[in-house]
């Protein structure tokens, strides 16, 4: 027989029982709809929490600080220059972290105050919520965090522009004695970042004659992200403690891939369920078709025609349930997903996109379930194929 005539007869399953064929495979469909929405959603988790924690300049970045056993007592100049002499580094950004007191026009509030250069904001990333970034020549820029906004409870626009005054609290090369440094001039307000600290952001060039024994920490930029660990091995050759986000990042994948895994365990059960339903039908059909199998074996049909025909229909349906079940899983996380932003939007929060299922995902699962169907088949197709063509016609 012609392969032509075998999937024709293939395609006689959806007009000869219709309503059966079309209920195995919606049941094929909500197993694969279960996995396609437990999975999405747990990529879409991870998806959030590293847009929210992390940039691309994050990931390509170090933090290099003092502390290591035996190693440098400073980062002051002279070792930013070393770590400027290091392959493949693009940029060594010193940051100064101090406690200081900021007095705004209705009140002071203690603070953490970080100076760097506008670079360093990008390379911690940082969101911007209202506002924007100093710019690199802008000394009276400051930026401030969401956690000191919402101390005013205000609108963040009636922020933006307010002058404020700060007082730092520098270390002392002498134990004990207390230092206090105020800057030349007061400071503007341009915007507001993510955060719940009591932390804002200046220009480390406003600190004119600023009595300095040592950078907080400095930011280190490489060319990319996948350079970050031999340079971590040659910044800690030079007695520095490194650390990156990269490292907390690689930790929340880990966790996040268990969770998909268990995601996706929870979604096969559904899965063998409607397996079980498709192994089912698929052996009525060779039960009603058993007097078929034998005038199409009387007429000159091959085992093999017989086996590819069974095959090829289980495999459809496999197909057709994969299909299906991408898209009930793809609309009922966006459900989901649009309920749970009116909540959190209700309650003050913003709205995130729960759920996310890469290209490759999908391919995977259609390409799954077919094969489920191929698998549920094979059994009806092999006994189908040695079903003697006399039995076979005297079949009732």
């Amino acid at each position: 027989m012609r392969i032509f005539d075998v999937t024709k007869l293939s395609l006689r399953m959806f007009k000869a029982h219709t309503m059966r064929t079309l209920l195995t495979i919606l049941g094929m469909s909500v197993g694969i709809s279960a996995i396609m929405f437990l999975v999405s959603f747990g990529y879409g988790l991870q998806r959030t929490l590293l847009e929210k924690i992390t940039t691309s300049d994050a990931l390509a970045s170090v933090d290099v600080s003092i502390g290591k056993e035996g190693g440098q007592e400073k980062l002051d100049q002279s070792a930013i220059d070393t770590l400027k002499t290091l392959p493949n580094v693009t940029e060594v950004v010193p940051v100064l972290e101090v406690p200081g007191q900021g007095k705004f026009p209705t009140l002071n509030l203690d603070l953490n105050v970080v100076s760097s250069q506008q670079s360093f904001l990008k390379g911690e990333g940082l969101k911007v919520v209202a506002g924007r970034l100093f710019d690199k020549d802008e000394d009276s820029g400051l930026v401030i965090s969401e956690g000191v906004a919402k101390i005013f409870n205000i609108p963040h626009d009636q922020l933006i522009g307010q002058t404020v005054s700060l007082t730092l609290f520098p270390v002392s090369e002498t134990p004990g004695k207390t230092v206090t440094y105020t800057p030349p001039a007061s400071y503007k307000i341009v915007g507001i970042v993510a955060g719940e600290s009591n932390s804002v952001y200046t220009s480390l060039s406003s600190l004119d004659n600023f009595p300095l024994i040592s950078y907080s920490k400095v930011k280190v930029k490489g060319t990319s992200a996948g350079i970050i660990d031999p340079l971590r091995i040659l910044i800690e050759e030079k007695g520095f403690v490194v650390s990156s986000i990269s490292e907390t990042i690689d930790q929340a994948n880990k966790v996040f891939r268990a969770v998909q895994i268990m995601l996706m365990i929870f979604g096969m059960i559904a899965l063998v369920v409607s397996a079980i339903g498709m192994f089912n039908t698929m052996t009525i059909t060779l039960l009603e078709r058993t007097e078929e199998i034998g005038i199409m074996k009387a007429i000159g049909a091959s085992r093999s025609n017989i086996s590819v025909m069974f095959v090829m229909e289980s495999t459809l349906m496999g197909f057709l349930g994969a299909s299906g079940g991408i898209i009930l899983g793809y609309l009922g996380g966006e459900i989901i997903n649009f309920l749970i932003n009116i909540i959190a939007v209700r309650f003050g929060g913003s709205a995130v996109d729960l759920f996310y299922s890469p290209l490759w995902f999908i391919g995977i699962i259609i390409a799954f379930g077919a094969l489920v169907g191929f698998a549920t088949g094979v059994f009806p197709a092999r006994k189908a194929a040695k079903i003697d063509a006399l039995d076979a016609l005297r079949y009732k």
